[in-house]
């Protein structure tokens, strides 16, 4: 359990750190320049891993328009929500805002899975929106104004990742992990290179820094690479359910990551939010049970 708990908190402390990578990058590069790079780090890191299990492994055939649609909802989207708000919101609020996943996640598995939730679950979910209402000051005409990029835009970006994560265990459950996180990265290189041809291509200055040759190291190689074979570490030799206590984590580390490396203060709104959006993380937790559908299994 000690290597498990050290893998834990060394991911809480890649991915925590990797909202402030993302600041380093996006004045630099921008968005559509952000999202490329840490996917082309990624699965840099991946393909050799990628190819090495197929050259020792059955050749079966890849669930492609599946693999498209997580890559686009788990990464290419996501990432690209997630830098555009950074570039009205700190850090720390970021990193707390995408604590309110679960959250999303069993809402979208309700809405579009037929997933029953539970009586907490719902409470849940409330207690999450309250949380989130918090770190706005209730402000809430922001998010329908031109104000919405920052949390309206985070908060999109979690409910990408919320609905990615029911369509790939609905769709790609007998497929490989490294399968799925290797295409995620490759998809979203290829959306963050045509977005970022299309509006504002890099030039070779503009990478030849400090912060954005860590950033992309950090947040590419690191965070998209090393720390999704160290989650599925932790979930294989512990427990999904321990792996997912990640979530509480990463909101602690980036706020000290914030305040340490940018100097993001930690203010007590910011504190309140956090505590409220873990109390509606934990109690939309709770499992929740299928409904059991009347069609025949090849209509369902």
């Amino acid at each position: 359990m000690a290597k498990l708990y050290v893998a834990l908190i060394g991911l809480s402390l890649i991915w925590g750190m990797s909202f402030v990578f993302i600041k380093w990058l996006v004045d630099p590069v921008g968005v559509w320049g952000t999202v490329f790079l840490r996917c082309l780090a990624g699965a840099l890191v991946l393909l050799p891993i990628f190819f090495v299990q197929r050259k020792k492994g059955e050749r079966k055939s890849l669930p492609m328009w599946k693999l498209i649609v997580v890559g686009i909802g788990n990464a290419a989207l996501p990432w690209t929500l997630i830098a555009l708000s950074e570039t009205q919101i700190n850090s720390n609020t970021a990193s707390i805002l995408n604590a309110t996943t679960p959250i999303w996640t069993g809402l979208a598995g309700f809405l579009f899975f037929s997933v029953i939730l539970t009586r907490f679950q719902w409470i849940g979910i409330v207690v999450g929106f309250m949380g989130i209402l918090v770190l706005m000051n209730f402000e809430v005409s922001g998010i329908f104004t031109s104000d919405f990029v920052g949390v309206g835009t985070m908060v999109l970006a979690t409910m990408s990742y919320a609905f990615a994560s029911q369509y790939a265990k609905k769709y790609l459950a007998g497929t490989s992990v490294v399968v799925i996180s290797t295409f995620q990265l490759l998809i979203g290189a290829a959306v963050g290179f045509v977005g970022m041809i299309l509006t504002n291509p890099i030039s070779i200055g503009d990478l030849l820094t400090g912060e954005v040759i860590l950033g992309i190291l950090g947040l590419g190689c690191l965070g998209s690479g090393v720390a999704t074979l160290l989650y599925f570490y932790i979930m294989t030799n512990g427990s999904p359910e321990f792996a997912s206590t990640v979530t509480y984590l990463i909101p602690g580390t980036a706020m000290i990551w914030g305040f340490v490396l940018l100097g993001e203060p930690v203010t007590h709104n910011l504190i309140l939010g956090l505590l409220i959006i873990f109390a509606g993380v934990f109690l939309s937790s709770r499992k929740s049970k299928k409904i059991v559908s009347s069609l025949p299994v090849g209509m369902r």
